[in-house]
């Protein structure tokens, strides 16, 4: 029989017993003062059989709301889009799934230039110089910038917008917490960072300008005047960027960010109950030797034939701890190369494709929504999400959505209570006129 863990017997515990040269598992933990160590029973169930518990938890998985199941309009961060089928085939592959950190550049060549592709993709999505080889997640990669733009800038107070990812935002305050870096919020105004706040708030101490665009509400900043507004005090530009938008939306890069992160989820990456995800980061030529992480570089051998390698690593692990630009990040290699996969096979004419019909049926459904008396706030220019005022609480909203086989929006009462029965609606592309049609008409049947 195959098994899929290395069951230990009577006898596999004897002879390691033997081995350590004791007698019982008591006399092991003799050295443990005896009115410590637990003496009952855990409170668990009984072990069962390998087949009985396999029975017991597919019961248990299927009464979860997928994606293939339900029709879902829940973004937030994690977005359900088109993953070409390709994906799954090359990640398979054990060369890939297995090679995490290709530091021996003579035998991981092939991952060194899916990586190196990764970058040069990411950086043509930003408009951007350089870009590292993947993080962990978006909002690690945000947080990296702040205390990048402190460190370069030697000041220590990074301005970051209200509309902001609320999540990244905590991280960002948890990473600047431990290097005495003062987080001030810009307050928004519809949804939008208060461009009028903000010039108020600007002055000679602010290292970093933080805004994401399209914004968590899904609305899309004016890049152009946050630029102005930061540089005319010598901060960094800082933009957490869904990279999917980019396929329609100017890149940042050509509207003057200095450093432009966010999440490559979008690219080729299951939900996945909200993890593992693949940070990017990318800047202008002048903070090359800033960014966090590695880089991957192409080079030639002594032969003249091309190759890859890993090239300016300043990491903690590679160089002195205090010459280090991070201690604790790390690339997502298999994740990187999902997101490269499905950027290749999907191409920049359908990556855009892909991006503009994110921006037209996140549009159709608004305008549905308005045409069935549901309130749409935040008016102006948005990516795919858009936010609706109910006259009910937004969970009892979604749990009767889930009853009709529809998982509802982001209730954005989590994060503000000012914005109490305000739900956050994704609309992918992978979303029909049908799905779109009977979720408005749900939502218009629950609430009148």
């Amino acid at each position: 029989m195959k098994h899929r863990y290395l069951p230990t017997t009577e006898q596999d515990r004897k002879e390691m017993l033997e081995a350590i040269g004791v007698e019982s598992v008591d006399e092991l933990f003799a050295d443990i003062p005896e009115k410590v160590r637990f003496q009952g029973e855990y409170n668990i169930k009984k072990a069962k059989t390998e087949t009985a518990l396999v029975k017991e938890l597919t019961i248990l998985a299927n009464k979860n709301a997928d994606f293939k199941t339900y029709t879902n309009f829940l973004g937030a961060g994690v977005y359900d889009h088109y993953i070409p089928s390709i994906v799954d085939h090359v990640i398979s592959r054990s060369e890939f799934y297995t090679a995490y950190t290709p530091y021996q550049p003579e035998i991981s060549q092939g991952e060194l230039q899916a990586i190196f592709e990764f970058q040069s993709m990411i950086c043509e999505l930003t408009g951007m110089d350089v870009a590292n080889s993947s993080m962990y997640d978006g909002g690690t990669a945000l947080a990296e910038a702040a205390t990048l733009a402190a460190g370069h800038t030697r000041k220590k107070k990074v301005l970051i917008s209200e509309a902001v990812h609320p999540e990244s935002k905590a991280v960002v305050e948890s990473y600047c917490k431990g290097q005495n870096i003062e987080v001030v919020t810009i307050p928004s105004h519809e949804g939008i960072t208060d461009l009028s706040a903000l010039d108020t708030m600007m002055d000679g101490e602010t290292a970093a300008v933080i805004v994401q665009y399209p914004n968590f509400y899904g609305r899309v900043e004016d890049l152009l005047k946050v630029e102005e507004i930061t540089h005319r005090e010598k901060s960094l530009f800082v933009v957490s960027s869904n990279p999917m938008s980019l396929g329609v939306l100017t890149p940042p890069g050509q509207l003057g960010a200095d450093i432009v992160v966010g999440d490559a989820q979008v690219f080729g990456i299951p939900a996945s109950y909200g993890g593992p995800h693949c940070g990017y980061f990318a800047v202008t030529k002048a903070l090359t030797r800033k960014v966090p992480g590695r880089l991957v570089g192409e080079t030639v051998d002594e032969e003249g034939r091309r190759g890859y390698v890993l090239t300016l690593q300043a990491r903690e692990q590679h160089i002195r701890r205090d010459k280090a630009t991070s201690n604790i990040c790390s690339n997502q290699a298999l994740n990187a190369l999902a997101a490269s996969v499905a950027m290749t096979a999907l191409g920049k004419h359908g990556v855009k494709e892909m991006a503009v019909q994110n921006l037209q049926k996140a549009h159709y459904a608004k305008q549905a929504c308005k045409k069935a008396g549901i309130e749409v706030v935040y008016e102006g220019a948005s990516f795919n999400e858009f936010v609706i005022k109910l006259p009910l609480e937004v969970k009892e909203v979604n749990r009767k959505l889930l009853e009709k086989g529809i998982i509802g929006g982001y209730d954005l009462g989590r994060d503000d209570h000012e914005l109490s029965g305000h739900m956050l609606v994704a609309v992918t592309e992978i979303r029909t006129k049908e799905e779109i049609d009977t979720f408005v008409e749900e939502v218009g049947a629950i609430i009148a």
